[in-house]
C-alpha cells in the first residue's frame, strides 16, 4: 500500500508542471509605460505618459484565460513634455500625487477576443477603484533580450472618465476633455 501511495504521489509530482504551467513576467521599466491623451478646450488632444511601471502577469501556459495581472504605475512619472503642467497634474488639482502616489490595475478575468485579449480588472485611481476593460492586442513574444532573459510585449487600450476617478472635478469638460484615452505598452521579462 505504501508502495502504491508513493508511485501516485511521484506521479503527481512530475505531471503538476504539466497541469499548472505558470510563468511570472514584470515589467521591463526602461520599455513600458502608459500613454494617455485629452481633449483641450475641445480643439486638440494633450498626450502625456507614466513610466515606472511595476508588478506582474502571471501567464497560465496552458490557457491564457486563466492567466491574471497586477500592475502598479508611479503617477510621480506624468510627463507631457511640459514641467508647469506636469507640476499641476501632480497637484491637488489633478492627481495629487502627495496623497495618492500610485495607480493600480488587478485583473478578474482574462478572456480571448478575436486575435487578441479581453482583460478586465479594477483600476485603482486617486483613492477611487472602478471597473475597467482592456483591448489587448495578441501578446508578442517571447523573445530572447539582454541578459539571456525572455521578454513579451504587451499592448492593449481603454478608455475611462477622469471623473469617475475624482480627477479634476472642477474642470469642465469644455477645458478638460472628461473622456482620457490610454495605451498601454508592456515589455514583460520573465522571472
Amino acid at each position: 500500500m505504501k508502495r502504491r501511495s508513493l508511485s501516485l504521489l511521484v506521479t503527481l509530482a512530475l505531471l503538476s508542471p504539466l497541469v499548472f504551467a505558470q510563468s511570472t513576467w514584470v515589467p521591463d521599466k526602461a520599455h513600458s509605460e502608459v500613454d494617455f491623451s485629452v481633449l483641450h478646450m475641445g480643439l486638440t488632444r494633450v498626450h502625456g505618459k507614466f513610466g515606472n511601471i511595476g508588478g506582474s502577469v502571471t501567464l497560465n501556459d496552458s490557457d491564457i484565460t486563466k492567466s491574471t495581472v497586477n500592475v502598479t504605475i508611479d503617477v510621480n512619472t506624468v510627463d507631457t513634455g511640459v514641467t508647469p503642467r506636469d507640476n499641476d497634474l501632480k497637484s491637488a488639482h489633478f492627481f495629487n500625487v502627495s496623497q495618492f502616489p500610485t495607480a493600480t490595475f488587478v485583473s478578474t478575468s482574462v478572456t480571448k477576443s478575436g486575435d487578441g485579449l479581453t482583460v478586465v480588472g479594477n483600476l485603482t485611481l486617486h483613492g477611487v477603484t472602478k471597473p475597467v476593460t482592456l483591448n489587448v492586442d495578441q501578446p508578442v513574444g517571447p523573445v530572447n533580450g539582454m541578459g539571456h532573459k525572455e521578454h513579451m510585449g504587451f499592448s492593449a487600450t481603454t478608455t475611462l472618465k477622469r471623473t469617475d476617478f475624482g480627477i479634476a472635478s472642477n474642470f469642465p469638460a469644455a477645458m478638460v476633455g472628461d473622456e482620457v484615452k490610454l495605451t498601454i505598452d508592456l515589455d514583460a521579462v520573465k522571472q
